[in-house]
């Protein structure tokens, strides 16, 4: 295994940054020292509660860059990701110190061509330091259980292949060089756009199922043995009730929020038009997630309130009254057995 560096620099402990740095100050060794910036005070002021000696704030993006031998950042979106590496005066390539052969790693979702100036920023100015893209999917969920996948903006055989594996692997289970710079946002816009339009089809079909008299755990159970499985349907199905652990049964409250999915729905829909790809879905989708986005009574809830913008049935217990086990908990157990028995 890689050696791991001992001064780890982060930038953004938003819902997905916070969760992602906590799992790396849980797990890496009790000497590696964490510094930290973040716009809003209150999240770093807690992250160095939880620190324990071990996190050190930072003023700005460059005084990170200062002091860390690795730098990992998680910000919203292309504007902020510019502001935290090209700002002249406190973003990270202001830094003297990537003279030294550095990696940065950005995790944040964004167009790949902001990405791209970025990494072509860095290897004018510092052509020893490395930039990644290596935005992740999972949500908030995965990334407090540290089973995110990663999609890396590099080859197979990229040098630092191994200490990333390493690293992010304190973070997710799944890691995958995608084959070269931006590939990695290519991977996660992709899966994206797939995963925002398989959301509305649930949608869709699950109200469908409902207004025709059908107990909606009986049809996530079908799906769940049928041609229509997915994670959507198995673990984040926008129907309240169903996945316990989900947003839609906590009042949306959670998860990725429905503007963010608005954001990469329409970051999709920009790409597939550069490259000369017809979308027959997008426009119609992303219309969808930027209405839900639009409006202040779902803007900050979960992407999947888009079954209530959509009229998805909420109240249905009372029709369907009664326990119905669940197919995917089942299949849960039995892949558990099989994993606990060697099979």
């Amino acid at each position: 295994m890689a050696d791991l560096p001992k001064n780890i620099g982060w930038i953004g402990l938003g819902a997905m940054g916070y969760p992602m740095a906590t799992n790396l100050l849980k797990k890496m060794s009790p000497e590696t020292h964490f510094h930290v910036y973040d716009v809003v005070q209150a999240s770093v002021d807690t992250f160095v509660k939880d620190g324990a000696g071990r996190v050190h704030v930072c003023t700005s993006s460059k005084e990170v860059t200062d002091k860390s031998d690795l730098i990992l950042s998680m910000v919203p979106e292309g504007s902020h990701v510019r502001a935290v590496y090209l700002d002249p005066r406190t973003g990270v390539l202001a830094s003297p110190s990537l003279s030294n052969p550095k990696i940065l790693i950005d995790c944040s979702t964004i167009d790949p061509a902001t990405s791209l100036a970025v990494r072509s920023a860095l290897g004018t100015q510092h052509p020893r330091a490395t930039f990644l893209d290596t935005p992740v999917s999972g949500g908030v969920l995965g990334a407090q259980k540290a089973t995110l996948t990663f999609m890396l903006g590099c080859s197979e055989t990229d040098p630092h292949l191994p200490l990333l594996q390493a690293l992010l692997g304190l973070m997710g289970g799944n890691l995958f060089p995608c084959g070269g710079p931006s590939l990695g946002l290519t991977a996660k816009l992709c899966n994206n756009y797939c995963s925002s339009l398989i959301t509305l089809a649930t949608c869709e079909a699950m109200n469908l199922g409902i207004a025709s008299g059908m107990d909606p755990r009986v049809l996530a159970n079908i799906f769940h043995t049928s041609t229509a499985q997915s994670a959507i349907a198995d673990d984040w199905n926008p129907v309240p009730g169903l996945c316990p652990e989900a947003p839609a049964s906590r009042g949306y409250v959670g998860g990725f929020r429905v503007g963010l999915m608005a954001k990469d729905v329409g970051l999709a829909v920009e790409s597939a038009e550069a490259v000369g790809v017809e979308l027959v879905l997008g426009r119609v989708g992303l219309g969808v997630y930027r209405k839900a986005a639009g409006d202040e009574r779902y803007r900050e809830l979960d992407s999947r309130v888009v079954y209530r913008v959509l009229g998805g049935r909420e109240d249905w217990r009372g029709d369907f009254p009664g326990e119905v086990g669940m197919r995917r908990d089942e299949t849960r157990r039995l892949l558990k057995r099989a994993r606990e028995e060697g099979l």
